[in-house]
């Protein structure tokens, strides 16, 4: 029986996430499966994997071929690198002590480089908070600069008005006291 390491999908349209399983290379993508060895979920920035190294490990050691996407996915977990460091141990290049430790160092290093992409990501993302709160609160500044604009033209014109109004009330008034004036004068 030729067996596969392999992705099936999961979830819904435009939404998938991805169980890895041991399968029969005859089986259908979607069916039956000899093991379930962890999870691919690619919504998640950065994608969440989470997977059974032992397992895994095991299933390619006895033969399991990997597909492509599964065999990068192993590739990034160091499920490769172990392998082939084990493969070192048996030809007798170096002891198991070795290959432990510069599986470690790998490992410690690949860590280093996800945490300071994930911290990337997050300084990016708060740069452009802090950006798009500074653009509105330019935006807000400007139009509130323009209501004070408007509010200060209507208090003007209103003055003037009120000014207007006064000045014709006073010569409405001036205008009979001057009749009443002018009668007596004759």
């Amino acid at each position: 029986m030729a067996t596969k390491i392999r992705l099936q999908r999961h979830g819904r349209k435009n939404y998938a996430f991805y169980p890895i399983v041991i399968a029969d290379s005859r089986a259908p993508r979607d069916g039956k499966f000899i093991e379930r060895i962890g999870s691919y979920n690619p919504n998640t920035n950065p994608a969440t994997v989470t997977l059974n190294f032992e397992r895994a490990l095991y299933w390619l050691n006895v033969g399991a071929q990997p597909t492509d996407t599964v065999r990068s996915i192993l590739s990034h977990e160091g499920v490769l690198l172990m392998k082939h460091l084990q493969g070192g141990v048996k030809k007798g290049a170096f002891d198991e002590a070795e290959a432990q430790r510069r599986f470690e160092a790998w490992k410690a290093n690949r860590q280093a480089t996800v945490d300071a992409a994930k911290a990337t990501v997050a300084s990016k993302k708060e740069l452009d908070e802090k950006q798009r709160f500074e653009a509105e609160a330019a935006k807000n500044k400007a139009k509130a600069e323009e209501v004070a604009k408007k509010k200060a033209e209507l208090a003007a014109a209103k003055a003037e008005a009120e000014a207007a109004a006064a000045a014709e009330a006073a010569a409405t008034e001036e205008a009979p006291a001057a009749e009443a004036e002018a009668p007596a004068a004759e």
